[in-house]
């Protein structure tokens, strides 16, 4: 329609929409309008991940492979890094501080061996958790995909460098007197309710390191801590003889050692059922469970707030 002014200008007017009252939020729904990068449901946001499987995959390997990319051993590190650290421990703990007490000198080399590579495998989880998503800003705002894809690939990438470490950590269980059993099939269970601890713990890390950068530069002393309180370099038990018993609960029922204690039962011959406290596997999926839960929908809570800011 149009109209005619005094001056002879012809001014179009335009006539009233029925949707012209109607809140933003009635106008969406009535034309199936979304918000662009709203957070999925829950279902649908595992069946997304579940469909990006492939990404996950092939992310996480493509990473291990270019890790050690521009050092003349390159993979070699991925096993000389935990030895050489074990090395370490053995001088100071082992000769010098006598940690390795109560424990025969048969085992206490793949029992020291066995604790690093299992800390080791959370402690590189956590910290790459941390960079998940502050350190692939790039691909994170180029792309849409469930952003946990991230941290799930880089836990996935930690266990792939501890299988590879593993061959390592079986001659030394057999150099020293442990030869592959029966036993030796429970390190599977094990490092699987392992992975799903390091998974929740990895999308935890990446959510808050996601808007606390620094988070990554107090995370190694947090890690220390914890390592140095779950029995990595020594027996729990035999250190806290004669200390009040809940604080030796309290460190042998922390999720580390229980993890490191099934896999050295598991591996090392002389490291016998007494040495796990009580209902260990229980514990251990209770853990793993808990974790890996709550750390995905922690996640999940913020998923449309991954790259902006």
């Amino acid at each position: 329609m149009s109209d005619t002014t005094q001056d002879g200008a012809i001014v179009m007017s335009v006539p009233a929409s029925p949707d012209d009252d109607l809140p933003p939020a009635q106008f969406a729904a009535k034309y199936g309008l979304a918000v662009s990068g709203a957070r999925p449901s829950l279902a649908e946001y595992v069946r997304q991940l579940w469909g990006r499987r492939h990404f996950i995959l092939a992310f996480s390997s493509a990473k291990l492979t270019a890790q050690y990319s521009q050092a003349k051993l390159g993979q070699l590190w991925q096993v000389a890094t935990p030895l050489l650290n074990a090395g370490v421990y053995y001088l100071i703990f082992g000769l010098i501080l006598g940690t390795k007490r109560g424990i025969p000198q048969d085992v206490f080399v793949p029992f020291l061996v066995t604790g690093v590579f299992v800390f080791t495998f959370t402690q590189s989880s956590v910290m790459a958790g941390v960079r998940a998503i502050s350190g692939n800003l790039g691909l994170v705002r180029a792309l849409h995909f469930p952003r946990a894809s991230l941290p799930i690939s880089f836990a996935l990438q930690q266990l792939q460098q501890l299988l590879f470490s593993m061959i390592v950590l079986f001659a030394v269980a057999v150099a020293f007197g442990s030869y592959p059993s029966l036993s030796w099939v429970l390190i599977l269970p094990a490092l699987a309710l392992q992975f799903l601890f390091n998974m929740g713990l990895a999308l935890v890390m990446a959510r808050m390191g996601s808007k606390t950068p620094d988070l990554a530069q107090l995370m190694p002393f947090v890690m220390r801590t914890w390592m140095y309180a779950s029995g990595v370099m020594f027996s729990i038990p035999v250190m806290l003889a004669g200390k009040p018993s809940w604080i030796a609960d309290v460190l042998q029922y922390n999720p580390v050692a229980i993890y490191m204690d099934l896999i050295r039962f598991a591996l090392i011959d002389g490291y016998g059922s007494d040495n796990l406290p009580a209902h260990v596997w229980f514990v251990a999926l209770a853990w793993a469970v808990f974790v890996a839960l709550i750390g995905f929908v922690y996640f999940w809570k913020a998923e449309e707030r991954y790259g902006r800011g």
